[in-house]
């Protein structure tokens, strides 16, 4: 299994849209944040090159590549900005089909590595809700700390969930 994360590409936008925003009832879309109720992006405006796309070129949004095939993303964000000392990481493996492999555990742990060498912060976060219990067994598979648990914040299908929050300090990634 050989997995490469890469900027978003001009070449490569349509395949990314089909890929990640095609289906707005994707089963990825009913764990990554649903309580938020984001929209997808339409295929016009995600490769209209004359409006501003924050996946593309960015190096704070990788794509995951698996044996030179997209598979999902990587992404990192500041919860302080604008001083940009607490960065929180996600990750998205797009298709069912591709999940339940290690793509998003050694994807992860090649993110958090590359952010770690890019940046001089000492605390790398990711933050999930308590129904995503993928997510959560992924944070602890990398040995992330789980740092808080905010009891009853998402509201979801009609029911609240915890936000949970994992870290890892510089020190403990690179041991």
């Amino acid at each position: 299994m050989q997995i490469e994360l890469k900027q978003l590409r001009v070449q490569d936008l349509l395949p990314f849209w089909e890929l990640a925003f095609s289906n707005p009832d994707a089963e990825w879309t009913k764990w990554n944040g649903p309580y938020f109720h984001d929209t997808l992006p339409t295929k016009k405006d995600f490769i209209d090159l004359k409006q501003f796309n924050p996946y593309l070129e960015n190096p704070m949004r990788k794509v995951i590549w698996l044996n030179n095939e997209m598979v999902g993303l990587v992404s990192a964000y500041y919860e302080d900005v604008p001083l940009n000392q607490w960065l929180d990481v996600g990750i998205t493996v797009y298709k069912q089909t591709n999940w339940h492999q290690g793509i998003g555990k050694v994807a992860l742990d090649q993110w958090i590595t590359e952010l770690f060498e890019t940046t001089t912060l000492p605390h790398i976060g990711l933050t999930t809700w308590s129904g995503n219990l993928r997510m959560i067994a992924l944070a602890e598979s990398l040995q992330l700390i789980k740092e808080a648990e905010v009891r009853q914040v998402r509201f979801w299908q009609n029911k609240y969930w915890d936000s949970v929050k994992y870290g890892v300090l510089r020190d403990e990634w690179i041991k």
